[in-house]
């Protein structure tokens, strides 16, 4: 599956599934882009939510309408407001122009909510209507539109959670007539081969380089890997293994993998070893300083390595060691 290249031309087409569960959600989603439903789709953080509703919505009779995302998590109501449905000049401070909102921009294509389950019940209940009947008001005004628009949204909480949630039931029967659950990756075994070889073969273009695949250890530990990051993971570890590689092989050493923590009810109230280390500091730069220092430790204190993988010059790698 491409990630970045071709993302706003992406369709069904560029999907490859092999493992059972990647197989079923491809099933729904093909037949979500043949219908005209409002789609909920489920998953965790990176496993591709939006790609997948642009993929459908690329793939359905709505193509060559806008596609417009929408991210509605940690907004007031009345930014949700303006950003969903648009407002009027002088609407509020600040507001020295009519400006279209989302729903509006999306007319005649989909609009796709992200983290829908996290809108305050005031957004919820406008958005309801929004999806309903087609209606909504600018902010400002007292005059209703009409858009015709399909709906896509996501969440990372499972359908389970909505019953102990602020959650509107009304809602999530309104926006689910079709549910596609995308598996996490740690779920996709058989697919990680072929995703890694995209993600290989992308990094060699954007870095110029001609990486031909892994060696042996290196497959063995990404392979073992739980991938708690999902794609979003994946993508950011070969970007750095594609960067660090000397040779035509990536090398275990080449791979930055972050372990995957279990919580315990002492860390919860004691700072860890790490932190220990900076005199239990919680501070972002003390956080930022430690991250320096692991990675500078697995790349064998080689700096021009632990600088290319950071992403910083090496006089910025100094600057933080030191500060």
């Amino acid at each position: 599956m491409r990630r970045l290249e071709g993302v706003f031309d992406l369709t069904l087409d560029d999907y490859h599934g092999r493992d059972a569960a990647m197989e079923k959600c491809l099933d729904h989603a093909r037949l979500a882009a043949r219908t005209d439903l409002p789609i909920l789709i489920l998953g965790e953080s990176g496993t591709g939510k939006t790609l997948l509703a642009r993929a459908i919505h690329n793939s359905s009779s709505r193509k060559r309408a806008p596609f417009v995302a929408f991210n509605a998590a940690a907004l007031s109501d009345t930014l949700l407001d303006s950003q969903l449905f648009g407002h009027e000049r002088g609407a509020f401070t600040g507001a020295q122009n009519r400006v279209k909102g989302k729903f509006e921009l999306a007319d005649g294509g989909t609009l796709f909510v992200d983290e829908i389950a996290d809108m305050s019940p005031a957004g919820q209940a406008k958005i309801l209507r929004a999806v309903e009947y087609g209606e909504f008001e600018r902010l400002g005004s007292e005059s209703l539109k009409v858009a015709d628009v399909r709906v896509m949204s996501a969440t990372h909480y499972p359908v389970t959670s909505f019953e102990s949630s602020a959650f509107r039931r009304d809602l999530f029967y309104r926006i689910s007539g079709l549910t596609i659950t995308l598996p996490p990756l740690r779920e996709r075994a058989r697919d990680l081969p072929l995703l890694l070889a995209s993600e290989i073969g992308r990094a060699n273009r954007e870095q110029g380089k001609s990486i031909l695949g892994l060696e042996r250890a290196a497959a063995e530990r990404l392979f073992a890997h739980s991938w708690p990051g999902n794609l979003r993971e994946l993508a950011r570890v070969v970007e750095a293994a594609v960067a660090l590689a000397d040779g035509e092989l990536i090398g275990p050493d080449a791979l930055l993998l972050q372990p995957v923590e279990r919580e315990t009810p002492q860390r919860r109230d004691t700072p860890d070893a790490a932190g220990a280390e900076d005199g239990g500091s919680m501070t972002l730069q003390a956080a930022e300083r430690r991250h320096v220092r692991d990675v500078l430790v697995k790349l064998g204190g080689n700096k021009r390595r632990a600088a290319a993988a950071l992403g910083i010059s090496r006089s910025t790698l100094d600057r933080k060691l030191e500060s």
